[in-house]
């Protein structure tokens, strides 16, 4: 096990030390922290549309419009469509495969492929999927972010894929690409009790911040007294013509690690592939910015001109249906008794009950335009979402059939296949990154269980040998490094229940027509080479082997 490796990972330095040993110390550990505080005063404006965002979506979003006072009620149209579209995401949760660019790297892809839903699997990726696609359809962008965690696995250390909040970093403003930021900030609250046990240098050295983190508008009490903000900066350098990326580590001006004073890293980098462990996944782009805006923006002006309508509708049929009256003063009619229902008898005073002593209060209904209004609200929200009814499952005109539904859901889910792809690219970088940590880390062997495609169980010990950067050939003074690179190809792995119907009842229609039989495998050969269908290929090889058998 590489005790000696993990130990360096977990190594602090003095910061008395570090100017005379290292590259970082306290004079770096302050342009740190002024750099972080430029960084998060040019980010406030983004800060607290993703806070107002997640009020909106809550059905918050009347406390901030009415400033504490009113009975104003929030309809949930804004909340559906964000629900459809995140049980669109899910419905096409992915998968990877890995794919050699040389032949002699085809059986190492192989293994990547088995390998990498394992790491995937142990991180709980699919919780992580399902939080960034919530925290992304809100705010417009969601982050991963891709670490080595030299403390999992009992010290031999582990890929760790988390969640990363975007209130939480922090990086050069006017970027669009994130790995062009010169610097990039992560902020994390902690307990203390914990930075001391990890750290004890940092005793009775905490209590207040660095920096002031952005917080959510939480229900509950939410207590920080006890937390100190740990700063964990990247930034890149350029060394002999290839860029390193750096990683150092503060809290409360005190340095805990710099990969600069680490001997190990001072010179390669904290990450061989030289890049920062973080990926952008934006729904909608922006430019300037590596953030985007997502459906909450562009719907909450709709939801609120449908909540203003909904609710005066709502106190209109209120007041109709609630009697009031005009009592002439002089008609002495007993009150009480008149607005007590249980009361059979009504006293009054005099000797004439006139039809002046008391007169209901009569209420306009609202015309039938101002409903014609509010609807055409309702569609407008449902169209700028693309959350029309047959994308939920509902449909008119009698359609019922599996397949024509799902007709109707592929011709008007453009939007849902956009977004989805977006993910999707997010999801090849984040395999990209996982490969290249295995690539750097895996020396020693761990073990996966490995599910085939028949349910077969295998267990195998894979480390980092055949991926790793290696010597080819020596020719003179020149040496030949080569290094295995993989293509990723993202696909499908959780489908629409209906999609796999419509292609259920495909293949029962090729079957119904003929196709698999004998005589015909030549004319359906040539049929489904046009058709495009998942598992196309695979039909295609066992007919093209049958026919070669002929």
């Amino acid at each position: 096990m590489k005790k000696d490796k993990v130990k360096k990972y977990e190594k602090t330095v003095p910061a008395a030390d570090v100017g005379a040993k290292g590259s970082i110390g306290k004079d770096e550990v302050k342009e740190s922290l002024t750099l972080l505080k430029k960084y998060k005063e040019s980010k406030t404006s983004l800060e607290n549309r993703i806070v107002d965002n997640e009020q909106w979506f809550k059905l918050r979003h009347w406390e901030q419009l009415r400033a504490g006072s009113g009975e104003e009620n929030a309809s949930a149209w804004l909340f559906n469509s964000i629900a459809n579209k995140h049980a669109d995401a899910m419905d096409n949760y992915p998968a990877v495969s890995c794919l050699p660019r040389e032949a002699s790297d085809e059986e190492s892809a192989k293994v990547l492929s088995q390998v990498l839903p394992v790491v995937f699997e142990r991180n709980g990726f699919e919780k992580i999927y399902s939080d960034a696609w919530w925290y992304k359809l809100k705010a417009g962008t969601a982050v991963y972010g891709v670490f080595w965690n030299p403390l999992k696995n009992n010290g031999l250390g582990d890929i760790e894929i988390k969640q990363v909040d975007v209130l939480n970093l922090f990086w050069e403003p006017g970027i669009k690409d994130i790995q062009k930021s010169k610097n990039i900030f992560h902020v994390e609250l902690m307990d203390n009790d914990t930075l001391i046990a990890l750290y004890p240098q940092l005793s009775g050295k905490l209590g207040g911040s660095d920096v002031e983190i952005t917080h959510y508008v939480y229900d509950d009490s939410v207590d920080t007294t006890h937390k100190s903000a740990v700063i964990d900066r990247y930034y890149k350098l350029i060394r002999d013509g290839v860029e390193t990326v750096h990683y150092c580590k503060i809290c409360n001006g005190e340095l805990l690690y710099a990969s600069e004073n680490d001997p190990e890293y001072s010179q390669r980098g904290f990450y061989d592939h030289g890049k920062y462990p973080f990926v952008f996944d934006t729904l909608f782009v922006e430019e300037g910015t590596p953030c985007g805006f997502g459906y909450v923006d562009i719907m909450k002006d709709a939801q609120k001109q449908i909540d203003v309508l909904s609710n005066s509708l709502v106190r209109n049929a209120t007041m109709a249906t609630t009697p009031r009256y005009f009592i002439n003063s002089s008609g002495a009619v007993n009150e009480e008794e008149f607005a007590d229902w249980s009361n059979n008898f009504v006293h009054v005073s005099g000797s004439n009950l006139g039809e002046d002593s008391i007169r209901e209060i009569r209420v306009s209904g609202i015309p039938e335009i101002y409903l014609g209004i509010l609807n055409s609200k309702i569609e407008e929200l449902k169209e700028t979402s693309g959350n029309r009814d047959f994308s939920q499952g509902g449909v008119s005109s009698g359609v019922t059939a599996a397949s024509a539904i799902a007709a109707l859901q592929e011709a008007g889910s453009k939007l849902t296949r956009d977004m989805v792809k977006g993910g999707f690219r997010a999801f090849a970088e984040i395999n990209t990154l996982v490969i290249e940590l295995i690539r750097q880390f895996y020396d020693e062997p761990r073990f996966f269980r490995i599910v085939g495609e028949n349910g077969e169980q295998q267990f195998v010990s894979y480390d980092n040998t055949d991926i790793r950067v290696r010597q080819q050939s020596t020719l003179g003074d020149v040496v030949s490094m080569r290094k295995p690179v993989f293509d990723i190809k993202v696909y499908v792995d959780k489908a629409s229940p209906f999609s796999k119907i419509s292609q259920n009842e495909l293949a029962l229609q090729l079957y119904s027509a003929g196709m698999f039989t004998p005589e015909n495998r030549v004319q359906a050969l040539h049929a489904i080479s046009m058709m495009d269908f998942e598992g196309k290929s695979a039909l295609v090889a066992r007919l093209s082997a049958e026919v070669n058998m002929l």
